[in-house]
């Protein structure tokens, strides 16, 4: 133990990029920090690691208290430890992103934190390196939706390959040829097409769509490039 207590203690904490999909638009969800400092400025949602919590069961925790959600997709995406990167404290922070169906979002959990969606290209000023953290982890979700689907985590379990392309177009903020989108996704194998239709896209109507339940997560990392 005398070779431990030498050394300098830190807090650790998590902090969850948390994105959502609303009409079009890929956004996040962020909260106005309840304390100093930076009290009342934009922030992630995060919490300090506990004693008995491995940093993912934090990130879990944290999701839990803050969507009111359990068992949503979580990746983590970098360790931020510049040592001035909050003015109080010495803190290590292991950001995480999340991808959450917002219907599902318990909205009672905004009026106790005051979160908000935000559309991701239109973000306030977020505190400390939050607005870096929301960088990378928007990168790894592009580099994610480049070699997997991630209809699953952001879309209904059955939708449109307009809907899938629209999906795709907030993610990397640009848009997709329909027909080159369209032949790539259906070059996957990994989407089964179902008897029925969504009437409001064409006169015809637009077949919908859902990942094979058989296929792996292997199966589905085939690279797309666009």
């Amino acid at each position: 133990m005398e070779f431990y207590v030498q050394h300098p203690r830190f807090l650790v904490a998590v902090d969850c990029v948390i994105f959502g999909y609303e009409e079009g638009e890929l956004k996040l969800l962020i909260y106005p920090r309840a304390f100093e400092p930076e009290k009342g400025k934009w922030s992630l949602m995060g919490g300090f690691i506990q004693q008995a919590e491995s940093s993912d069961e934090a990130a879990a925790r944290v999701l839990k208290e803050t969507t009111g959600l359990n068992e949503i997709f979580l990746e983590q995406v970098s360790t931020f430890s510049a040592s001035d990167r909050e003015p109080s404290e010495r803190v290590i922070s292991v950001a995480y992103f999340a991808l959450i169906k917002i219907e599902r979002y318990k909205k009672n959990k905004t009026r106790e934190f005051g979160a908000k969606w935000w559309p991701v290209n239109e973000l306030p000023p977020l505190i400390f390196d939050h607005n870096e953290m929301v960088l990378q982890s928007l990168k790894k979700l592009q580099q994610k939706a480049g070699h997997s689907l991630v209809g699953s985590e952001l879309l209904p379990s059955k939708f449109t390959l307009l809907q899938l392309r629209k999906l795709y177009e907030a993610i990397y903020q640009r848009s997709f040829d329909p027909g080159n989108f369209r032949k790539k996704m259906l070059s996957l194998g990994a989407l089964e097409k179902l008897d029925q239709k969504n009437s409001t896209e064409s006169k015809k109507g637009a077949y919908y769509y859902r990942v094979k339940p058989d296929k792996t997560e292997l199966e589905l990392e085939r690279i797309i490039k666009y």
